[in-house]
């Protein structure tokens, strides 16, 4: 096994030195539609790899296949792997992986048979809990460069189109044409944004679908990118080399083409996790999922150019976090619930005696999921009445915790200035309980 350094960045891929014929069609038909599921803004599709189906985010932000969690029920074989070390977006040392050729993954009749992936078997790499759902990896640039490929984030549909040059022609009568550089398998679009000084400035922006906020801008870069004067410093993310911290706030507005977004939440990532900017030059942040649900999207790599048209979300607040906290899946758990056998009968059943059964209730075993506080931002309502990291999560809003997802709590946490939150809470064995108030701070 041949050893050999090779750096990356988790947002930022890795550079390929060679070509490859990636995905093609294996029907005669002329488009594919995929479903996808759409949580906390990433967008999760099952792909099979080697035989074995496995959940992915769909990633424009990376350049090569990345797998980090293989359940112990999955057997899948890996041919020709050697050792590498990678090193992602974020604060950590770079750490070892395996790069793995000459693998078959197929999404319906959409196949390529020779896939690269980097198989990364750090434990403490998990987006699962991150959208309460298992992911299994990440794909980027090779599931887009073939083909036409269509967003549909209301409908959660994604359509691959093989006869490109027709659907193009219907694309540009509705939809606004954008031009994209492709720089290391990853796709930039120059916007115009205005920072407090109202000045308009060119930005080269990374389109990042594996970024579940609306804007990142790297203030190192630009003199002129600004952090706004109200901002509260925050947690923004982890990358494959740790956590990722910075400020939020919001700036005067920012303009992809035609399209004009007034008051958008950005987040300024602190210059510990994006030393490894300086290699693409001009660029001054990211564009994320925030950004792009707003849209229907139509991806065309081989011409240099995405397409959008509006949605109904389009006018959508640009809301955050106002809590402080960060939920996390942490597994499963068996939760025994009663319920009538059949309800329409219960009131008349009677024993051998003649007496009234009182009731007719079974009971059932269903798993359901656990949550904990992952982290807890200073100084939020959160942190001021007392929740701490690691609380594992019982009730919310005196409901139980396990009957909610993970989307619909970020929901929550997300909902309306003023709104009462309580949380029931476990710490060291202990059942507690705190109400805090959601509280804006932009």
């Amino acid at each position: 096994m041949k050893f050999k350094q090779l750096c990356i960045l988790f947002f930022f891929g890795i550079q390929i030195l060679w070509s490859q014929e990636g995905f093609h069609f294996d029907t005669s038909k002329n488009k594919i539609t995929l479903p996808f599921e759409f949580i906390n803004n990433l967008i999760i599709i099952p792909i099979e790899v080697n035989g074995v189906t496995l959940n992915f985010l769909l990633d424009t932000g990376v350049e090569e296949t990345i797998l980090f969690s293989i359940d112990e029920t999955d057997e899948i074989s890996f041919s020709q792997i050697e050792k590498v070390r990678i090193r992602g977006f974020g604060s950590n040392d770079a750490f070892e992986a395996y790069k793995s050729v000459n693998n078959k993954l197929s999404i319906k009749k959409y196949t390529d048979l020779n896939h690269t992936i980097y198989l990364v078997l750090d434990q403490n790499i998990n987006i699962s809990s991150q959208v309460g759902i298992p992911v299994n990896g990440i794909i980027g640039h090779h599931f887009f460069k073939n083909n036409l490929i269509k967003i549909n984030y209301l409908s959660k549909k994604i359509t691959i189109y093989n006869k490109d040059k027709n659907e193009l022609e219907k694309i540009e009568k509705t939809y606004k044409k954008n031009s994209l550089e492709l720089i290391q398998g990853k796709p930039y679009i120059v916007t115009t944004t205005f920072f407090e000084n109202n000045i308009p400035l060119p930005t080269k922006l990374l389109i990042d679908t594996g970024s579940t906020d609306a804007l990142w801008y790297f203030k190192e870069t630009n003199e002129q990118i600004v952090v706004p004067k109200i901002n509260f410093d925050d947690f923004l993310g982890r990358g494959f080399s740790g956590e990722v911290f910075g400020k939020r706030g919001r700036i005067p507005s920012m303009n992809i083409g035609d399209f004009k977004f007034k008051n958008p939440l950005v987040a300024f990532p602190d210059a510990i996790a994006t030393t490894q900017m300086d290699e693409i030059k001009n660029r001054s942040g990211s564009i994320g999922s925030e950004i792009m649900r707003r849209f229907t999207v139509i991806i065309d790599y081989k011409s240099n150019a995405i397409y959008l048209k509006k949605n109904n979300s389009f006018d959508d607040p640009f809301n955050f976090n106002m809590s402080g906290l960060e939920i996390h899946h942490q597994g499963l758990q068996w939760i025994s619930e009663g319920y009538e056998q059949n309800p329409a009968i219960n009131n008349n059943l009677f024993d051998e005696n003649g007496n009234k059964v009182a009731n007719n209730l079974k009971y059932k075993f269903e798993l359901k999921p656990i949550y904990i506080i992952a982290n807890v931002r200073k100084d939020s309502p959160a942190d001021l009445a007392g929740l701490k990291k690691e609380d594992l999560i019982i009730k919310i809003n005196r409901l139980n915790g396990y009957d909610f997802t993970l989307q619909k709590i970020n929901e929550l946490l997300k909902s309306e200035e003023g709104k009462n939150i309580e949380f029931e809470i476990q710490r060291n064995g202990k059942v507690m309980k705190f109400k805090f108030e959601l509280k804006t701070l932009l």
